[in-house]
């Protein structure tokens, strides 16, 4: 019983310096756009690829403390539910370490700095209203705050909406003829399915990743494929 509640205790440490860690990564990801320039310095990106980093090393680390503990410990119901929330929340962190990545090194790849000035306004507005998303999720599970986490679901349609936005006042801004814009305008529409799809494609790696480590033992997630 002693075992179990320290191994217990120490995904829960562990979870939290992942969780700041994570904070932390989202407020320069805040940072970078608030510049309302989409110059992002080598500096900054030396500092996002290592936050990166030991944000990999921690999803792996909890999530094998997670999966031993279930088979070395046998938790009681309540336990293992909070277990396995646990585990979901950490992939889904790994995930959006990946993304916070590449926002950034998209921002970098700009070539129209004049229409990513006029559009910073939109950008920087939805990453601030993500990164409270995700510090609201993370601290509902963390304090067991329920109100937090429905308050965080129901921002999720706002996000939505400033990607709408966002889209629409970029097309505005092009010097586009009308024909061209209302096509650009339906394309927003199809943009929305292909991001769906693409998030389904990225689960379908996560289930065949966990279905290799569930035949071989081999956790083969931040390596390459082909590497023993």
């Amino acid at each position: 019983m002693i075992q179990k509640e320290k191994a217990i205790k120490e995904i829960k440490e562990n979870f939290k310096s992942y969780a700041d860690l994570m904070i932390q990564q989202l407020g320069e990801l805040e940072n970078i756009v608030q510049s309302d320039s989409n110059s992002v310095s080598d500096e900054d990106i030396k500092k996002i690829d290592a936050v990166e980093k030991k944000l990999n090393k921690y999803e792996v680390k909890i999530s094998e403390k997670i999966i031993s503990t279930i088979s070395l410990h046998h938790p009681v119901a309540s336990e293992l539910r909070g277990l396995m929330a646990c585990y979901r929340i950490v992939i889904s962190m790994e995930r959006i370490g990946d993304l916070i990545r590449n926002i950034v090194y998209f921002i970098r790849k700009i070539e129209d700095t004049k229409l990513y000035e006029e559009l910073s306004d939109v950008i920087f507005n939805m990453v601030t209203s993500s990164s409270s998303m995700v510090e609201k999720a993370l601290l509902s599970f963390i304090n067991d705050d329920i109100d937090s986490a429905i308050w965080t679901i129901k921002n999720d349609e706002v996000i939505d909406e400033m990607n709408k936005k966002l889209m629409k006042k970029g097309i505005k801004k092009t010097k586009l003829q009308d024909e061209a814009r209302e096509i650009l305008l339906h394309l927003i529409s199809f943009k929305s399915i292909i991001s769906k799809i693409e998030r389904i494609g990225d689960h379908a790696s996560h289930i065949a990743e966990a279905s290799i480590f569930a035949q071989e033992g081999r956790d083969i997630r931040h390596q390459n494929i082909d590497k023993d």
